[in-house]
């Protein structure tokens, strides 16, 4: 515990200096997720539409808690880019093509992180990234507010019944209108939001934020904005904070029992009481709090890490179930899983990620009961093969770091699994499991595609074969009449992606066109 206060005191002083470790920085490295009780993690995905914000918010939650040293933009001039977008390709083209995970430490709470692409070309990333987490931030552009992609996000929230805040961004923007981001949450996406934090100021003028809950204002000063200092609400924003305020209370009241009760008994809530009600309606998805701010500009983003503590589900709020496969079961009975982070329970989890890493197949898992231990022996449900754990490892964005033990509600990755995205992993060899599925859509366009040298087939089909393994929206197959080779996916710019990974990470230039189309001759008798 001395440990941990000295972490958060140290946290709070933000001596976050390019080259100097911290005692945060020790602590997450050294923090075994075995002793973190569920009440304090949080696993959450960061979702929104093309070019919202995502990775430069993530870039700024990960340096406020101390994850990393210093802050890359996306398509960063300085040559690095942001950590998350770790793929070349990425950083070349300043678009998230791979979700990315990392775990982080904030006022003692473990937050496991998903940062997930905008493009509808990679939708899988994010329907897969959803289905394994418990919350989530949809971040809105404050210019361009609920656009085609934010709508897909929320239907695949709504699927996986995941509690999500929203973060309006890019306040500093030319044409801002958070108060018209808000009308089309509810409008298009028929959400009872409401304001958590309103701007002082906006475009160049954005000065800081006004705390509805606790009603006073925050400046977030220093070069980076990691100096947060507390004020009372400036006079010219009193009536519009009184307002907002009494907004939010009677949103929440409308979707909230408790809160209800006391405002139509005309009872005044204490700031407790609103934060309670919050969390009570966010936790149901009957109520969608929403937060204001500027990543970019450094300015929002504490305020929203706390909401991801104070209103977003820990894992034993989240009911997970697993389907009996049973033949005599033919209703495919339910069985809840018991999220105690300890070894009463059998293992059980979810693969729902692959990817071809330096050292082999590297299997993304959410683990939702029991524990699982290096060098243990692990069953495919859906194989029947039973399978050891050579290598546990957290991930945070390309880097990896190895451990002992993952317990329930763990973010992890194995090495060495054969497996499928979306298999179920079980301790037991008679546990006829398997976790919900992951929702895949089907493909929108195809094309023909084959190697520049004919030379090259072997590095073409290697190449084919793993990314069919790793992502469900691409498939292939080779066209006897045509004689050519061809490749479905979500877009054009999903195939022309993973073309051009083809040439980088194979050696194999490839030629992409339309398909073929067969002509026959059809011959008709003369009639007589």
């Amino acid at each position: 515990m001395r440990l941990l206060r000295a972490a958060s005191a140290l946290t709070q002083l933000h001596l976050h200096k390019p080259g100097r470790v911290t005692l945060k920085q020790v602590l997450i490295r050294s923090c075994s997720n075995g002793f973190t009780p569920n009440e304090r993690i949080r696993n959450i995905g960061i979702s929104a539409h093309i070019d919202s914000g995502k990775t430069t918010l993530t870039e700024r939650v990960l340096y406020y808690t101390g994850r990393i040293a210093e802050m890359h933009e996306v398509r960063g001039k300085d040559g690095v880019g942001a950590i998350m977008d770790s793929m070349e390709l990425e950083r070349q083209r300043g678009i998230t093509i791979q979700s990315a995970a990392t775990y982080t430490m904030w006022k003692d709470y473990n937050i496991n992180i998903i940062d997930t692409p905008g493009h509808v070309d990679f939708t899988i990333e994010v329907e897969r990234s959803l289905r394994v987490l418990d919350g989530a931030v949809l971040v809105l552009c404050a210019v361009g507010g609920v656009q085609c992609q934010t709508m897909t996000v929320n239907r695949q929230m709504k699927r996986y019944g995941v509690p999500f805040l929203t973060f309006i961004n890019k306040l500093d923007r030319q044409g801002a209108n958070p108060s018209r981001a808000l009308q089309q949450l509810r409008t298009k996406l028929n959400h009872n939001a409401a304001f958590v934090n309103i701007p002082i100021g906006l475009e160049g003028n954005l000065r800081g934020l006004v705390d509805l809950i606790e009603e006073r204002s925050i400046y977030f000063e220093g070069p980076f904005g990691q100096s947060i200092r507390f004020d009372e609400i400036p006079a010219e924003m009193r009536a519009e904070a009184v307002d907002r305020r009494q907004e939010l209370v009677e949103c929440v009241a409308n979707a909230d029992e408790t809160l209800g009760e006391m405002f139509l008994e005309e009872k005044v809530p204490t700031v407790d009481d609103i934060k309670a009600a919050v969390r009570r309606a966010t936790i149901q998805r009957v109520f969608t709090p929403v937060l204001v701010g500027s990543a970019l500009k450094n300015k929002g983003v504490q305020p929203l890490l706390d909401a991801v503590l104070e209103f977003l589900p820990n894992p034993t709020e989240v009911n997970n179930y697993a389907i009996l496969n049973e033949e005599e079961s033919s209703d495919g009975s339910k069985i809840l899983m018991d999220p105690t982070r300890d070894d009463t329970q059998p293992f059980v989890g979810l693969a729902f990620k692959l990817e071809a890493g330096r050292f082999g197949q590297l299997t993304y898992m959410r683990v939702y009961q029991g524990c699982l231990k290096k060098t243990e022996y692990i069953h495919n449900t859906r194989t029947g093969k039973r399978v050891r754990v050579q290598r546990l490892v957290r991930l945070h964005a390309d880097q990896m770091e190895d451990v002992e033990v993952v317990y329930a509600g763990d973010i992890c990755a194995l090495f060495g699994i054969d497996c499928a995205s979306g298999d179920t992993f079980t301790a037991r060899t008679n546990a006829n499991l398997s976790m919900e599925s992951i929702h895949i859509p089907d493909p929108v366009i195809s094309m023909a595609i084959r190697p520049s040298n004919k030379n090259d087939t072997d590095k073409f089909s290697k190449g084919i074969n793993r990314f069919t393994r790793e992502d469900p929206t691409f498939r292939v197959h080779f066209d006897t009449e045509s004689k050519e080779t061809i490749i479905s996916g979500m877009g054009e710019l999903h195939l022309e992606i993973y073309s051009q990974r083809m040439e980088r990470e194979y050696n194999c230039p490839c030629l992409m066109g339309k398909p073929k189309v067969a002509f026959r001759e059809t011959v008709t008798s003369a009639v007589p």
